[in-house]
């Protein structure tokens, strides 16, 4: 026969019970960095390339009034009180002078390829070009023949101006470093184009990196060491050598990111973006005068009916001035849809963006729950001088809190709590640089 427990064992196992609610309990698993700010779906990163003068006196006073962010990506030789291009290397009269017995190879490519747009003319500046679009299409051969072309018309004095608008050296745009200053206050990121808007791929160590560290030592001393964080090799580049360069000068490059849970969709590429299996996707997209304002409604739709899908939207010319111009009205259109969905989709700019996606992999949170408050202790490797975007969280509460407070700088905060198919939750922003936060249990909830 059973007998009943007696009233000591029972007081103890009372004890026991009430000791293990109140203990400390690991909520490792219960908090989390969401995916994007504030809960949203995706993200959308409005670039310009060139620092075409139409970009920011038309594009951007339409973005301006509807709060939007924009990235510029300006080709800083054109910027008054910036370095100019040049060429860095040996006597240019002595590697003209040897193309006329020494045809262009391997040996001695780069270094022509890098001299010729300085020889004085624009057709030089375009015979550069389009040797490098021929070396980066893998047509080596031809690029070399090209190139030879090229310096049999200098040495013959039939190299001549073109009467083409060349919008990477123009002078119609004649905006400051002061008005760029105060672009930046206004909200928009203006980061590196390259000093001269080079093919980077056909140039020789010593130019390129003239090209990437100068562009980069302009930002720095006219807009503060903020702006040196984005940039965007020319002509889209993805080519291998230049990215080993760039990487090591710029922290995040829209050519490429070679993150491993980030898949990369360029403008040329007819891949969807929604049949990725990586946790994120930059999708970009060049507007063109062709495209359409339907088809660019279409990319934000996209990326609403996914969640992790971060389009780039990349735009050159504006109305009737740079390559492939869009017109002001469809501007309006397109941006004034953005707007509509901002309520889904976070619009920033593309270095708050990869920011944000850094942090949230960088970073490493740990919980802790004691009776009536929530401890969550954040730490993170990254620079916290530079990876300076908020961060949103999720806290999943213990059953039965139904009011709580982010306790914070000394200053309780409601919070609205939220519910799952995992349970309830609250959402909350916080600055990157805080290493720990509260959350408090209201009484009587």
């Amino acid at each position: 026969m059973n007998s009943l427990p007696s009233l000591g064992s029972l007081f103890a196992v009372l004890l026991l019970t009430a000791s293990c609610a109140n203990a400390p309990t690991d909520w490792s698993q219960e908090t989390e960095i969401t995916k994007w700010p504030d809960g949203k779906n995706g993200a959308i990163s409005i670039t310009y390339d060139d620092g075409i003068i139409n970009q920011l006196t038309i594009a951007k006073p339409i973005m301006d009034s509807l709060s939007l962010p924009a990235t510029f990506f300006i080709i800083t030789g054109k910027v008054e009180g910036s370095g100019k291009g040049k060429f860095i290397g040996r006597d240019p009269k002595a590697i003209i002078a040897e193309t006329a017995t020494i045809k262009t190879d391997s040996t001695n490519f780069f270094e022509r390829a890098s001299l010729i747009a300085f020889t004085g003319t624009t057709e030089a500046e375009e015979y550069h070009a389009n040797v490098g679009s021929l070396f980066e299409a893998g047509k080596v051969a031809e690029a070399y023949k090209l190139l030879d072309e090229g310096y049999e018309k200098i040495r013959n004095g039939r190299m001549r101006d073109t009467n083409d608008v060349v919008f990477h050296n123009n002078p119609v745009d004649t905006t400051t470093w002061e008005q760029y200053k105060s672009y930046e206050k206004q909200g928009h990121e203006i980061s590196s184009h390259t000093v001269t808007h080079p093919k980077l791929a056909v140039l020789d160590e010593v130019n390129m990196r003239y090209e990437l560290e100068q562009s980069k030592a302009d930002l720095a001393k006219f807009m503060g060491e903020d702006a040196t964080f984005s940039a965007e090799g020319p002509y889209g580049t993805e080519n291998e050598r230049v990215m080993e360069y760039a990487h090591k000068i710029y922290p995040a490059l829209r050519n490429r990111m070679p993150e491993d849970w980030l898949e990369e969709i360029n403008r040329g590429s007819k891949v969807q973006p929604g049949k990725t299996q990586k946790e994120y996707v930059q999708w970009q997209r060049g507007a063109l005068s062709t495209t359409g304002i339907d088809q660019m409604k279409a990319w934000t739709d996209t990326v609403n009916a996914h969640d992790n899908i971060w389009l780039v939207l990349v735009i050159h010319g504006v109305e009737d001035y740079g390559w492939e111009p869009l017109k002001r009205e469809e501007l309006k259109q397109y941006f004034g849809d953005v707007k509509e969905n901002e309520d889904a989709v976070w619009v920033a700019t593309f270095g708050d963006v990869t920011k944000y996606l850094r942090e949230r992999k960088a970073t490493t949170i740990s919980s802790e729950l004691d009776e009536n408050e929530i401890r969550i202790t954040l730490s993170s490797d990254l620079d916290a001088s530079v990876y300076d975007i908020p961060v949103t969280l999720k806290t999943y509460l213990p059953e039965g809190w139904k009011g709580v407070n982010l306790v914070q700088d000394g200053r309780n905060s409601p919070l609205e709590v939220m519910s799952d198919t995992k349970g309830s939750y609250v959402r909350y922003s916080i600055a990157s640089t805080k290493t720990q936060v509260q959350l408090a249990r209201m009484k009587g909830n």
